[in-house]
C-alpha cells in the first residue's frame, strides 16, 4: 500500500533507514558473493532511491564488490544491509533489516547453481555428498581476512534469531569449529562485535563479510558462506524459529525448535 514507511537498522543502530511503500518483493541471492558477505545467502527487496531516506548512517560503509556495484554495511556490528547498482535508480534493502512485520514475500531465488553444498535454495537439503574436504579455506569477500579450518563441516544449523538476522541480512548458517583449530593467513581488517547478549561477532572490516561467532561461554561457529568451497557439511535444523521473518517460509522439512 502506497504511503505505509518501512523502517529497517542495523544491529546497533548506527544505520538506520526508511523506505515508503511499495517495496519489490524479497529476492533470494546465492550467488558466491552475497553468501560471503552475508555468512549464508542473502535476501533484499528493491525500493525506489526517491522512497528510501537513511535516518543514521553514521556507520554505513560502502564496499565496491564489483564494478558497479556497492554493498553497504554496518563498520560497527557488521550488519549487512544494501546493495545498489552505482548508476542505478535503485537499491535493495536486506529483508533481515527491515522491522517486522514486513508484510512482503520471498518471490525469486536468483544463482541457485550456486547454492553451498550444505543446502538448497527450495526444499530438502541435498544427500550428503562424496567430497568431504579435509581443509576449509575460509576468507571474507575482499580476501583481507583468511583463516583455514580442518573439514569437513559437519552438521550445520539455520538461526532465526532477530540478532542473526539483522547481522545476517536474512538469517545465519554456522557450523561448530574449535577456535584453537583457525589458521589465520590474514586478519588485518578483522574487526570485533560484542552483543547484548554477550557473545562476539567477527566481520571484515573493509567488506563487512561475516566470518564467525564466539558465545559469552566461548564456543564457536564459523559462518558456512564463508568457506571457499565444498563445506563437506549439511544443514540439520533450525533454531529461534518463534523470531523468522514473517517474508519467507521453511520448507525443507528439517526440525524446527522456538530456541536452541
Amino acid at each position: 500500500m502506497r504511503g505505509r514507511v518501512h523502517r529497517g537498522s542495523c544491529l546497533c543502530g548506527g544505520v538506520a533507514f526508511e523506505a515508503e511503500a511499495p517495496l519489490g518483493d524479497v529476492i533470494a541471492c546465492h550467488c558466491s558473493q552475497c553468501r560471503r558477505t552475508s555468512g549464508h545467502f542473502w535476501a533484499g527487496s528493491f525500493v525506489p532511491r526517491a522512497r528510501f531516506r537513511l535516518v543514521s548512517a553514521a556507520t554505513l560503509r560502502w564496499f565496491r564488490s564489483s564494478p558497479g556495484v556497492d554493498r553497504g554495511f554496518c563498520a560497527t556490528c557488521g550488519a549487512s544491509l544494501f546493495w545498489r547498482p552505482v548508476d542505478g535508480t535503485e537499491i535493495c534493502v536486506a529483508g533481515g533489516a527491515l522491522d517486522l512485520p514486513t508484510g512482503l514475500k520471498l518471490a525469486e531465488h536468483w544463482h541457485r547453481e550456486d547454492a553451498g553444498d550444505y543446502y538448497s535454495p527450495e526444499g530438502p537439503p541435498p544427500p550428503p555428498g562424496d567430497t568431504a574436504p579435509e581443509l576449509l579455506a575460509c576468507a571474507c569477500l575482499c580476501g583481507a581476512c583468511a583463516f583455514d579450518l580442518p573439514g569437513p563441516a559437519g552438521p550445520v544449523t539455520a538461526c532465526h534469531c532477530a540478532q542473526c538476522r539483522k547481522l545476517s541480512g536474512h538469517y545465519s548458517a554456522s557450523f561448530d569449529a574449535g577456535e584453537d583449530c583457525m589458521e589465520w593467513r590474514r586478519r588485518d581488517t578483522l574487526a570485533e562485535y560484542r552483543t547484548p547478549g554477550g557473545g562476539t561477532r567477527g566481520f571484515c572490516g573493509r567488506c563487512g563479510s561475516s566470518l564467525w561467532f564466539r558465545s559469552a561461554a566461548g564456543e564457536v561457529s564459523v559462518e558456512a558462506g564463508s568457506v571457499l568451497g565444498p563445506t563437506g557439511g549439511r544443514l540439520l535444523e533450525h533454531i529461534f524459529v518463534a523470531s523468522k521473518g514473517d517474508y519467507y517460509e521453511m520448507d525443507d522439512g528439517l526440525p524446527q525448535s522456538g530456541g536452541w
